[in-house]
Parts: structure tokens; sequence; C-alpha cells
């Protein structure tokens, strides 16, 4: 069977945190994605933190924004981390959407400054059946999440981690930690997406 291919957009962020965590689950191709070209050969995409705004003017800059809304919005799996959250929210808080795909409203730095970031440890049961280190640097939280959206965690009360269809978005960076738990998830959703069966886990 032909192992997916999952591109890391690598334009600005956490690249190569993303790429060596795949490499680790071992059952997918890693590609970065830098222009349009790229972006057609990937069956599946992450969104790595970094700064949003930055990230946003270079999809634009490098022709990408609508090529990877087009994808998005005809299924291809697509994973966006701390900053990846904020750019495929269809509304953010005080400031207008980027992609506009996911039925979340999000709050930029919604837990401080740098110097208010944090770690803890969390059960997610679509992830793991053990609690997962959870790692949160200047990250974003979702305030509203529309029908379809599944809330998988909250912390403080805060929802971290959604998955809409084949959308899933994350507030903190499973790639700052050796846990592969969310990469694997990622690699099944794109595998499933691949083999053109269900998205959505029973």
């Amino acid at each position: 069977m032909k192992r997916p291919v999952i591109g890391i957009l690598a334009l600005q962020g956490s690249v190569q945190e993303h790429r060596q965590a795949l490499e680790s689950v071992g059952s997918v191709e890693v590609l970065e994605v830098k222009t349009p070209s790229a972006l057609a050969l990937a069956d599946g995409l992450i969104l790595p933190g970094g700064e949003s705004t930055t990230i946003a003017k270079l999809l634009c800059g490098f022709g990408l924004s609508d090529p990877l809304r087009e994808r998005i919005l005809k299924g291809m799996p697509v994973w966006g981390t701390c900053a990846g959250m904020i750019l495929l929210a269809k509304e953010i808080v005080g400031e207008p959407a980027h992609l506009n795909v996911m039925d979340v409203t999000v709050r930029r730095n919604a837990y401080g400054r740098q110097i208010d970031s944090f770690s803890c440890v969390q059960s997610i049961s679509a992830f793991s059946r053990e609690p997962i280190p959870l790692v949160f640097i200047r990250a974003p939280w979702i305030e509203w999440a529309g029908e379809g959206v599944e809330v998988l965690c909250r912390v403080g009360g805060k929802i971290v981690a959604a998955r809409q269809e084949n959308m899933l978005a994350t507030s903190f960076h499973p790639e700052l930690t050796d846990n592969l738990c969310v990469h694997r998830y990622f690699a099944e959703m794109t595998q499933r997406a691949a083999m053109g069966t269900s998205l959505i886990q029973s």
C-alpha cells in the first residue's frame, strides 16, 4: 500500500519539529510545502505553530492561500497547531479571518505573553488511552465552536483541541514533546482520506 504524503507548510514556524515527529511515526512520506505544485502532491497538510499573521502574509505571497483553502474545502485533511489553528478559524477575536474554513472562533495569545507559556498533562481519549503532555506557547484557545465541531479537549474550561470533519486543530504543540500520538492520529486521518474511507472515527 502506498504511504500517504503529509505536507508541512514550510514558510515559517516549527517545521523541522513536525518533520522529525512524522518521520518517527514512519507510516507516511513527508513533504515540505512552499509552492502550489508541492501542495498538489500532499494527501494531508500540517499548518505549524509560528506567527499566524506572518504565515498568512506568506501564504498570499507564495500563491498558496486560495489553492490551500480549495483543497481543505474539498476534503484534504489538515491539522493546525497553535498558529495553524488561528489560520483555520472562520473568526478571530478582533481580527479578520485568514483561511476561513473551520467553524470556530479563536482568541490569539489567549494565555498571555511568551513568559506565560506553560505545559501540563491531560487525557485526550481521541488521541491516546494514556495522559499526554501538552505544551502551550503564546497559545490561542477556541472561544466558540459550531455544531459540526467535535470538542476533543478543554484545559481550564477552554477548548484547546477540536475536529471538524477533515480539519484538526490544537492550541498546543505535540511536536515539541516526545509523544507521537497526535501525529499518529493525523497520519491515520490522512490514510483514511487517501483510501476514500470515512474521515469521522466511530
